[in-house]
């Protein structure tokens, strides 16, 4: 096993020296084929005979106890199996760590929390005697609106700690210009396209469970403990997932649920949550009220700033949305001060969504920075350059690689920023008003285990093995490049295989590590095969030149075929280390927008977005440009639309479906431009990959509010920007 440990920057060799032309470029999607004929097998397809359907009974309060239920009705209907009601059967077998299954007690602490499961022949009958179980309580008095609890700050959650350098307070008194305002973002849902679903069946004493999960090898070792088995009893499968989004990092009440069920009752059992139910049972990212505190000079250059922001999670929960996360190496400031208070709800929980700290994070500090611009008289572009750190400013580590000056100008340039008006309502089109802005962007890279299997056969094929998920981000394709272009074999000749709990357990996808810590793994992997190859062509490891299934060392060539008599196995591993602590590492970029806002009726429409980043290496121009332009449009949705809207009389959100919780759709994307400034970074991992799905959310959201505002003169502080909160404000027709 070729086993690295980022202790040093390393890299390769067999990526640089390859000669197939794989990485980088824009190699169409290895399993696209598959996904447009509908044969690629998602969660809840491809079951064994005899499946049952399940439906989940939610509560109907959102605080409170259960005190009867009444299945009379429901178990008369036609096609129902089973109603199970009682949670006592649905805990671990474990000994003494019996445990009651998540989510599933008498007592309710959310409204839609799972108080029964019906299971029936097919998906009507479950649904529609789901519907008719009468569920009674005694409520009590619940904490749903987060905007009056008690704001709590010594909670030891989540994985910031409160950083404070210096003396903020006093530097903020002593500096000229001085900044001070408060931005909210309201809850926003993962909003993943396939359901959250699972199948399950036994065979024997093994669990089979084909589940739609970013992250398979936690998965299992959670399900398992639910269950009161052996992880080795457990096997996951999920080679296809149709989004997550953060929603699917951990494994929700449904997949236990079917598990239980399927073993009971001697039958496979699949559940997927409807759209409605999916608001309850997965968790959401928890608003924020955040405070950006500014001290500077007359010439800009920051000498304190502090962001002091609070968001909301329900008791028992250690997941607080880490706000200031991409604001700790952003901007230089000798005096910081960083933290994120909590306050205690009785909703359902909050956790990561999609870049979780640094898309709501950048809506507060990035519109600050324009509004300090604006009060300075400065250009919002030359007030970020001035106040670019040569060190990560709050570690004073060094930076890994990071060019946002960079991508500061590059941006500027390809947008045509000069021709901005920094005067606000100035630019007409008829009757609509029009406005630029800008925003920094920044995702913080993570280094994370992985580990791969590849095999190379005598007839010259590869075959890749890890249960790293691919949730539309490309891990076939990219995993499919590194193992070509090393090994010398074009993209049809390489299997690759993922989401299965039997093969080497991988980083999963999420926080934007999979392509950096996946394509590491078989890089490594694919390295211990060309030492091999190497040995029986007589030759070092770097002399080495493959191409098209050939294996050439100075004057000498032979075939894969003629070398390899019997397959070639090869596992790489690698995790973080000394080098992943000594440096800072993130994905870099700037974000530009134009936008229109309508001078009668307030709507808004987004004209041009372009975006210009930092990444590392560039694994396949078109997968990577693909997560940038999607990230770049959930900014719009950020910025103009997403709303997860609570009713703080009964704790139930209000819009939990597609209907009315409106994320972005091809009408309100304008023509997006996605642009990559190529340094590769070692430190972060030996394929020299950084974080690129968030990346594209950071700061989008907070350039398109910023040239609202230069479009109309009007500032919202309380996101999303509707119409409503622009109308009385807009200038005179």
């Amino acid at each position: 096993m070729n086993d690295i440990v980022m202790d040093a920057p390393y890299r390769p060799a067999g990526l640089d020296n390859g000669r197939q032309g794989l990485i980088g470029k824009p190699v169409d999607r290895y399993e696209g084929p598959l996904k447009v004929t509908g044969t690629a097998q998602y969660a809840v397809e491809g079951a064994p005979d005899g499946t049952l359907y399940a439906q989940v009974i939610g509560a109907t309060i959102g605080c409170g106890t259960v005190t009867a239920i009444n299945t009379g009705a429901a178990e008369a209907m036609a096609g129902v199996v089973a109603i199970v009601t009682d949670h006592e059967q649905f805990v671990s077998s474990g000994g003494s760590s019996q445990e009651p299954m998540p989510g599933w007690t008498k007592e309710i602490d959310h409204f839609g929390q799972p108080v029964g499961l019906v299971v029936a022949e097919t998906l009507e009958a479950a649904r529609a005697a789901a519907l008719a179980v009468v569920v009674t309580y005694e409520k009590r008095e619940g904490r749903y609106d987060p905007r009056v609890q008690p704001v709590i700050e010594d909670h030891k959650i989540g994985f910031l700690p409160v950083i404070v350098k210096g003396d903020v307070d006093a530097a903020i008194a002593a500096a000229e210009i001085k900044f001070d305002r408060t931005y909210t973002t309201p809850p926003h849902f993962p909003a993943a396209l396939e359901p959250h679903a699972a199948t399950a069946w036994w065979e024997g004493d093994t669990l089979m469970l084909r589940a739609s999960l970013q992250v398979l090898d936690s998965a299992k070792t959670t399900v398992a403990k639910a269950l009161g088995i052996k992880p080795a009893k457990v096997r996951i499968l999920a080679p296809y997932v149709g989004g997550g989004f953060g929603g699917k990092t951990g494994v929700g009440p449904e997949t236990v649920m079917a598990a239980v069920a399927a073993r009971d009752l001697g039958r496979p059992v699949k559940i997927a949550l409807p759209r409605r139910q999916t608001a309850a049972l997965v968790h959401h990212r928890g608003d924020t009220v955040q405070r950006v505190r500014i001290g500077c000079d007359n010439d800009g250059r920051i000498s304190a700033f502090a962001h002091e922001s609070i968001s909301s999670q329900k008791d028992g929960k250690g997941f607080l949305e880490p706000v200031p996360f991409g604001t700790l190496p952003l901007y230089a400031a000798e005096n910081r001060k960083f933290t994120t208070a909590v306050t205690r709800v009785d909703l359902p929980s909050s956790g990561a969504v999609r870049a979780p700290g640094e898309a709501v994070g950048t809506f507060a500090v990035e519109c600050a920075m324009d509004e300090l611009a604006e009060q300075l008289g400065l250009d919002p572009v030359e007030l970020r350059k001035r106040n670019e750190p040569e060190a990560d400013p709050t570690t004073g580590k060094p930076f890994s690689t990071r060019l946002m000056t960079r991508c500061y100008d590059e941006g500027a340039k390809r947008f045509g920023w000069d021709q901005r008006d920094p005067t606000p309502g100035s630019v007409r089109d008829g009757e609509w008003l029009v406005g630029m802005g800008m925003a920094a962007a920044l995702r913080g890279n993570f280094t994370v285990n992985s580990e791969a299997r590849v095999t190379l056969s005598p007839e010259g094929r590869a075959v890749i093995e890890t249960d790293m998920t691919d949730i539309g981000t490309g891990t076939y394709t990219i995993l499919a490049q590194v193992a070509g272009e090393m090994l010398g074999l074009p993209v049809s000749a390489i299997d690759v295989r993922l989401g299965d709990t039997d093969y080497p357990a991988s980083a999963g996808s999420g926080g934007s590590f999979g392509a950096g810590s996946s394509g590491s793994a078989v890089a490594l992997a694919c390295e211990d095969i060309l030492a091999e190859l190497a040995l029986r062509m007589n030759a070092a490891p770097e002399e080495l030149v493959l191409k098209d299934g050939m294996v050439g060392a100075g004057a000498r060539s032979s075939s894969i075929s003629d070398l390899v008599d019997k397959p070639i196995v090869a596992t790489g591993k690698m995790g973080p280390g000394k080098e992943s602590r000594r440096t800072s590492q993130a994905s870099h970029g700037a974000q530009f927008a134009e936008v229109a806002v309508n001078a009668v009726t307030g709507e808004v429409r987004v004209r041009r977005l372009i975006g210009v980043f930092d990444v590392g290496r560039v694994m396949n121009e078109k997968t990577a440009r693909n997560q940038m332009v999607g990230g770049m449009i959930w900014g719009i949705a950020y910025a103009l639309s997403e709303d997860a809207v609570v009713d703080t009389r009964t704790g139930q959100f209000v819009n939990p479906d597609f209907g009315e919780y409106h994320v972005a759709v091809n009408a309100d994307a304008p023509a997006v431009e996605c642009h990559f400034l190529e340094e590769i970074d070692d430190s972060a991992n030996p394929v020299g990959a950084k974080a690129v799905g968030e990346l594209g959310i950071s700061g989008a959201g907070a350039a398109m509010a910023n040239a609202i505002y230069n479009a109309c003169g009007v500032r919202v502080r309380d996101f999303p920007v509707t119409l409503d909160k622009l109308l009385a404000g807009l200038p005179p027709v």
